[in-house]
């Protein structure tokens, strides 16, 4: 079996895999499962330094930014989609599925977005519900400086709705300080459980905006206000995915003992930026690296083809290629959650100078 050095999902601790294998309760019948889910998502928010609600939803990552954006788009909203990065400029998608008018921000896809250039943009037009952001936009590597892009928006009246799937607990995240309205996150990256489950954390702003809607939210298993009034109830909309949840929340108190895991994160990533640079290799973006991947351009004389083919058949480790735009220019090295250690990222990158070696 290969080891993934992706940016995810990622390798899995075996607590969390042993705890997926428990005897598991009927989530729909016991009351004792709602304590344990509930509890599991303020351990989530505990985490993430806030007092909002979280919810846990069945489904991968990206089902926490369609709910997001089903759950407070109305036909006609104008919604400000910041796009320096293809996951940036999805979110356009979704807007338009729920009947949103997106206007993008478009700037470079190799530097970060600047704080300065989006208020001068603002003071001619903030006429927005929310504004999305990528945090980390994983296919280049481009990290985005949410604790004063969001503070930014919201001073303008603008919610927040940021995706974090593949920065949050590789960077640091402050949701309240913040002013976060609606963060998405996902069990398969720096968390390190396995893919399946999508978690969103919501405030006070947002569910005003979704209950005072003029129109019904045109989704069932994407609409957040289904959870309402779940644990008073003590009943949930559709079947929890018990096992699944289990291994999530094994997953957070391994997070929750790591004191350390955002140095780690840090430390783990500059060694791996320096290293690639001493092999002559040029990182992309120009600025505005992640701590939970790092990406380089496929050096002159090869494909990227050939490089991840070589390293997963000869070294069995398993990177990344990228995508959209970025097919076959891009590389991308995985080193979140348990990926993040210098010695699993000291193995890629011997293995990778003996295949540029050659």
């Amino acid at each position: 079996m290969y080891d993934m050095m992706t940016p995810g999902p990622t390798q899995v601790r075996e607590n969390v895999m042993a705890a997926r294998s428990r005897k598991f309760q009927n989530p729909d019948q016991d009351a004792a499962f709602t304590e344990y889910y509930k509890e599991t998502c303020d351990l989530y928010s505990s985490l993430l330094h806030t007092n909002n609600e979280s919810l846990i939803l069945d489904g991968e990552g990206i089902l926490g930014l369609e709910a997001a954006c089903a759950s407070l788009t109305e036909p006609g909203d104008r919604v400000l989609v910041l796009d320096n990065g293809l996951y940036g400029a999805g979110f356009q998608d979704f807007v338009k599925l729920y009947g949103g008018t997106p206007v993008l921000y478009t700037r470079d896809y190799d530097r970060p977005l600047s704080c300065e250039d989006l208020e001068e943009f603002l003071k001619k037009d903030h006429d927005f519900k929310y504004a999305t952001v990528v945090h980390c936009d994983t296919p280049s590597g481009m990290l985005n400086d949410i604790s004063r892009l969001c503070p930014l928006l919201k001073s303008w009246g603008i919610l927040t709705v940021v995706d974090s799937v593949s920065a949050m607990f590789g960077e640091e995240v402050r949701v309240d300080d913040w002013q976060i309205d609606l963060l998405c996150g996902g069990s398969q990256k720096a968390i390190s459980a396995p893919p399946g489950l999508t978690l969103v954390t919501v405030s006070s702003d947002a569910k005003k905006a979704m209950e005072q809607r003029r129109t019904p939210i045109a989704s069932f298993y994407a609409n957040l206000l289904t959870f309402k009034g779940y644990y008073e109830a003590k009943w949930f909309p559709y079947t929890m995915p018990a096992s699944d949840i289990y291994g999530l929340r094994t997953a957070l108190e391994n997070i929750q003992a790591d004191p350390d895991i955002l140095k780690r994160h840090q430390e783990t990533a500059e060694m791996t930026r320096q290293a690639l640079i001493s092999m002559g290799l040029r990182l992309y973006p120009k600025e505005g690296y992640s701590n939970t991947v790092t990406v380089f351009e496929v050096p002159e004389g090869f494909t990227a083809s050939q490089i991840l083919d070589e390293m997963l058949e000869k070294h069995n480790l398993l990177l990344a290629g990228s995508f959209g735009c970025f097919a076959g220019k891009l590389i991308r090295i995985g080193h979140m959650g348990e990926n993040a250690y210098k010695e699993k990222a000291e193995q890629v990158l011997q293995a990778l100078q003996e295949v540029l070696g050659k």
